[in-house]
């Protein structure tokens, strides 16, 4: 995680920009999860009261890719009707740019044994997959693994459903409201197969705990898991494998891995 900047180290003029906007930032809380920005702040403001700020300097090309990234799908996936926050205003200063999204009065997701939240999050991960595709170009998921799949199989990981990818629990708010579901920090969206996204958050349910013939059947809920392939699914988890043994090597990936290879305990033939 890059240094973050708490809100009274910001340059002075995109302090004056946001107040401008907002009102009085009459106190700031900087948030340590997350990965793709400089600032990180809820912020309480006079006008707007709380708000979630986040921010990169404009130097920083990956960090504004992916910050921009984020502006754009906001139009899909945030706000009423939609899975996530929606953006309230956009700065432009100092050196900076910065996004201020509507704050969720809540909590990060439990994922472990016990949760009562795993209801919740299956039905946003649901309704993240009815979302339109946004109107401007999103790689394919099978790209991202394009290195480490084997001839034919990323064409069999073609999809067309809007995914997040990165369905940590950092990236899962529970509201204080009713308890539903957010996702948030779309830094890396992709479109795929729908079950992706639902496979990739029953591993971090076994990586939180959850027994993993728990975190199969939690999985098994949604159709389009039950729909999938297996070549799919097996092609998904062994190209995932081979990218974290490349990154991190066999001892260390290994406690992924076997995460993932759980994956193919779905008792299936090709033609189910």
């Amino acid at each position: 995680m890059s240094e973050r900047v708490e809100w009274d180290d910001l340059p002075a003029d995109l302090r004056s920009a946001v107040e401008a906007r907002t009102g009085k930032v009459v106190a700031a809380e900087g948030i340590a999860d997350g990965l793709n920005c400089s600032t990180a702040l809820i912020i309480e403001t006079a006008y707007n009261g709380p708000l979630f700020l986040k921010g990169v300097r404009r130097t920083d090309e990956p960090g504004m890719a992916a910050l921009r990234c984020e502006e754009r799908i906001n139009a899909t996936v945030g706000g009423i009707g939609g899975v996530s926050p929606a953006i309230r205003h956009r700065f432009d200063a100092g050196g900076w740019t910065a996004l201020a999204f509507g704050c969720i009065s809540g909590r990060h997701a439990d994922l472990g044994p016990g949760s009562q939240d795993l209801a919740a999050v299956a039905a946003t991960l649901r309704r993240t997959h009815d979302l339109p595709v946004p109107d401007f170009p999103l790689p394919q998921f099978a790209d991202r693994l394009r290195t480490f799949l084997r001839p034919g199989e990323a064409q069999i990981l073609q999809g067309s459903h809007l995914l997040h990818t990165d369905t940590n629990p950092h990236n899962i708010m529970i509201g204080d409201g009713g308890g539903e579901a957010y996702l948030v920090d779309w830094a890396m969206p992709a479109i795929g197969p729908a079950w992706v996204d639902p496979a990739c958050t029953a591993v971090r349910l076994m990586e939180c705990g959850q027994p993993p013939e728990d975190a199969l059947a939690w999985l098994g809920q949604f159709a389009s898991w039950r729909r999938a392939r297996p070549s799919a699914i097996r092609a998904f988890v062994d190209a995932t494998c081979r990218h974290w043994t490349a990154t991190v090597g066999d001892k260390s990936a290994e406690p992924s891995n076997s995460r993932f290879r759980r994956l193919l305990e779905c008792g299936r033939t090709e033609t189910a």
